[in-house]
């Protein structure tokens, strides 16, 4: 069976663009997108995080059952991440976690980037209880609604490469704390020296080693 991304969210465009961005990063893999209609339109910070949970599981539970190579969360914020690889027999990758881990392999003080304020305890949090403290510097937000990167993707991109200039100097890797982001990448990447990373295509990348 296919490599399934699950967007805890119910903004099918969100896992649309993911979902284009993990084939691109990993095209000789099979790809499917999921949705939880039963959660949030979008998980902004630690109390849209717990709606999504729930459902978000069942659809784990379901692509662990139909037999899932691995299984993508794509959400910056790990939702339900330790609780998801409990249930799967299958791998579960985070697209945080996926960044976090890239991110060591490169050299440089490395920043995330997110969107609102408060999403930046929990990445801050997850850095912390996943072993990357030592990694990722700097995390902060371009207060920019998560839906805007659907429905205004050049004002985002302003947003945070506004929010890049405030980055700490230094700064050589820039991690875009959500999946949305996929959908500002190049715009970001054409005005930064840093080297960007942005969760789904490094999750994506992971895959390749875990599918084999």
């Amino acid at each position: 069976m296919a490599v399934i991304l699950i967007n805890p969210n119910s903004t099918e465009a969100m896992t649309d663009s993911a979902l284009r961005a993990a084939r691109l990063a990993a095209p000789a893999l099979q790809f499917e997108g999921w949705t939880s209609h039963k959660g949030p339109a979008s998980i902004e910070g630690a109390a849209d995080g717990a709606l999504a949970v729930a459902p978000l599981l069942d659809l784990v539970q379901k692509a662990s059952d139909q037999g899932a190579q691995v299984i993508i969360i794509a959400c910056f914020d790990d939702t339900g991440l330790a609780a998801a690889q409990g249930l799967a027999t299958c791998p579960v990758i985070g697209i945080g976690q996926a960044s976090f881990t890239l991110a060591r392999l490169y050299s440089g003080a490395t920043s995330v980037v997110t969107t609102v304020q408060a999403a930046v305890p929990v990445i801050e949090a997850n850095i912390k209880a996943q072993g990357f403290a030592d990694v990722i510097t700097h995390v902060s937000a371009a207060h920019v609604p998560v839906l805007a990167l659907e429905t205004n993707p050049e004002h985002a991109a302003q947003e945070f490469n506004a929010a890049i200039e405030r980055l700490p100097k230094g700064t050589r890797n820039l991690i875009l704390g959500c999946a949305g982001a996929v959908s500002i990448k190049s715009r970001v990447q054409q005005k930064t020296d840093c080297r960007v990373i942005d969760g789904v295509s490094a999750a994506a990348q992971l895959c390749k080693a875990l599918v084999g």
